[in-house]
């Protein structure tokens, strides 16, 4: 391994790909034809996909086909582009969800390291990538990485992404793997319910961006009945998270727990509480960060070594 391999950390959320520098919609579909223009369009073995736009459907696994691949490939462009390179010998840094940590590890490596050397273009820009080796963190880890050092005692780290709520102990600044795992009530299921309800009671059904839009901003260019919904779930999703932890035999009016990943802001601003044990890390591109904070101590201790 030389002394230009760097690192980059990547997020495969299921419905966000994170990055140290990007954040884009996990969306891919592959084109017919050359496209007439180029922004978000990736060319590789021949063939043109467009990345972004609606989230792929969530599946059993994400290497049960080629997509999350190329949403690899396009993340990788967006971190080069962003660092002013074209050809990088690079460390992958990835995650996976607690509860299928050690289930899908070997087949995740496996699948983001099937091809050592990858040549593509990413919106007209041809890239050349060898990737040295991947590296799979647990989440939630990822995103307190910076943060174990202040650690002390017991906490818990709750990790809300769109498919899982991943929750983490943590015993003196180490993670503790005995009490950590997942649920799989995700932020994807509090939008499914969302739009239960208003083909219930409007019998219309809302699109998963304006969802998003009131998710983070707390509103959106909807009639006031869609508004008063959303929010309505959302308090209610988000107070269910509470009843979750609860059941893992976690005291919530006493354990510190901080909230991280997508559904921290809506903890935040939702959830309606405001104990001094609970704080948020709002960046959802945290895990991503700690994921390449983490390859890089590799990479150094590497060459020390």
């Amino acid at each position: 391994m030389d002394t230009k391999t760097i690192a980059i950390g990547i997020d495969h959320g299921w419905s966000h790909i994170k990055t140290r520098n990007s954040c884009f919609v996990s969306g891919v579909g592959e084109l017919g034809n050359e496209p007439m223009v180029y922004d978000n369009i990736l060319e590789y073995n021949g063939k043109y996909y467009r990345i972004g736009g609606d989230r792929l459907k969530v599946q059993d696994n994400k290497v049960c086909n080629d997509n999350y691949y190329l949403l690899t490939l396009a993340a990788v462009a967006k971190e080069l582009k962003f660092r002013g390179l074209k050809e990088a010998h690079i460390v992958l840094a990835v995650g996976l969800p607690i509860g299928r940590f050690g289930a899908e590890k070997k087949d995740f490596i496996n699948y983001l390291s099937k091809n050592r050397m990858v040549r593509f273009r990413y919106e007209k820009t041809q890239y050349l990538v060898t990737i040295e080796k991947v590296l799979v963190y647990p989440q939630c880890y990822g995103a307190v990485v910076d943060r174990l050092p202040q650690m002390a005692g017991q906490e818990y780290v709750v990790d809300i992404g769109s498919w899982t709520i991943d929750y983490m102990k943590i015993i003196d600044m180490a993670p503790d793997e005995s009490n950590s795992g997942s649920d799989p009530n995700g932020i994807i299921t509090c939008m499914r319910k969302i739009d239960e309800v208003c083909v219930r009671k409007t019998n219309s059904k809302i699109d998963e961006y304006m969802i998003r839009e009131v998710m983070i901003k707390g509103d959106a260019n909807l009639d006031s009945e869609y508004i008063e919904i959303i929010k309505s779930e959302i308090e209610r999703y988000t107070k269910s998270i509470f009843r979750i932890i609860a059941e893992k035999g976690i005291n919530v009016k006493t354990t510190p727990i901080t909230f991280v990943g997508g559904g921290a802001g809506l903890m935040k601003r939702y959830a309606g509480i405001s104990q001094r044990n609970i704080s948020y890390i709002e960046d959802v591109r945290a895990n991503a960060i700690g994921y390449e904070t983490l390859a890089t101590l590799y990479l150094k201790n590497r060459k020390i070594a």
